[in-house]
């Protein structure tokens, strides 16, 4: 996709936050070249957040980016959505502290993308292509990125759990791959540990309908939507995490049991040290280039 995107129109949905139980309702509205994903806190006089990994606050049991004080929580399946259908400009209002988690998936985010439309703008899209490698490990988990003439991902996870064990995806990331494979992957979580996290303040908006729930035996709200829906679920939050790049990524990206705080620090220690990647703008084809030309109704498209 040489040019840089937006949505066609509005689109809106509302619902509860999983970890605060906030009612809150979320708009997306298109947004001017170069804009990137802006959150705006509605309630707080449009208050905006950008998604970049600088304004990172929290990352335990979910990403939650913050500015002057004012936070956005539970970010981390939306941004998948945005980022793997190639939006690269949008405003997102909230009029809450948190995210809706909807039915715990990326699904209703993708049903909202293909109801607001794809609408391209006159500015030649940028990519982050990574030319070093930059791998690290914590605990027995590990995350590396590695140079790629495309984005892709492989994420492993691996849960003592007979409903789990070990899985793997491994796909190169784009629409069609993310809404088919990965977007309905729900988030999951184990029931011995609800009590301690209500304690701490968490899942307070969690129920049987926006999460899978596992017993010490077996998954308790099934049938599964996928044989391997953890793996594809954990895959789901790393692509969210990786959208706090700002760039569309060439990159290919290889997780093992790592979580959103080892995802955050990938793209931190990635974007401290210039010299792992370089930003280059798309090409565009010379019919392309017309196409576009005919569609802005002006000039043809700028080169940069």
């Amino acid at each position: 996709m040489p040019f840089q995107t937006t949505i066609q129109r509005a689109v809106e949905t509302a619902g509860v936050g999983l970890h605060t139980a906030v009612p809150g309702r979320l708009r997306l509205a298109p947004a001017p070249a170069d804009t990137g994903i802006v959150f705006r806190r509605t309630d707080l006089d449009n208050f905006p957040i950008e998604a970049h990994v600088g304004n990172v606050a929290r990352v335990s049991y979910a990403t939650s980016l913050m500015k002057k004080g004012v936070l956005i929580s539970t970010t981390e399946h939306l941004l998948a959505a945005l980022y793997s259908c190639g939006v690269d400009n949008c405003f997102v209002d909230l009029d809450a502290i948190e995210v809706p988690i909807l039915d715990g998936s990326a699904q209703p985010f993708i049903e909202m993308l293909s109801r607001a439309g794809l609408r391209t703008l006159r500015r030649r899209r940028r990519y982050l292509r990574v030319v070093k490698p930059l791998e690290f490990t914590d605990a027995g988990r590990r995350i590396g990125i590695y140079p790629a003439d495309e984005f892709r991902v492989q994420c492993s996870i691996d849960f003592p759990h007979p409903a789990i064990g070990r899985q793997h995806v491994d796909l190169r990331v784009d629409r069609e791959t993310f809404s088919h494979l990965l977007a309905p992957a729900r988030t999951f979580g184990f029931e011995r540990d609800f009590p301690g996290m209500r304690n701490m303040g968490l899942i307070r908006g969690g129920s049987y309908d926006n999460a899978l729930v596992l017993s010490d035996e077996a998954v308790l709200n099934g049938p599964l939507r996928f044989a391997d829906e953890f793996g594809r679920h954990k895959t789901l939050d790393l692509i969210g995490d990786l959208a706090l790049v700002g760039r569309p990524l060439r990159a290919l990206v290889v997780a093992q049991r790592a979580g959103h705080a080892l995802h955050t620090q990938l793209v931190t220690r990635l974007l401290a040290d210039p010299a792992l990647w370089t930003e280059t703008a798309a090409e565009v084809p010379a019919r392309a280039r017309a196409a576009a030309s005919r569609s802005f109704g002006t000039a043809p498209a700028p080169a940069d």
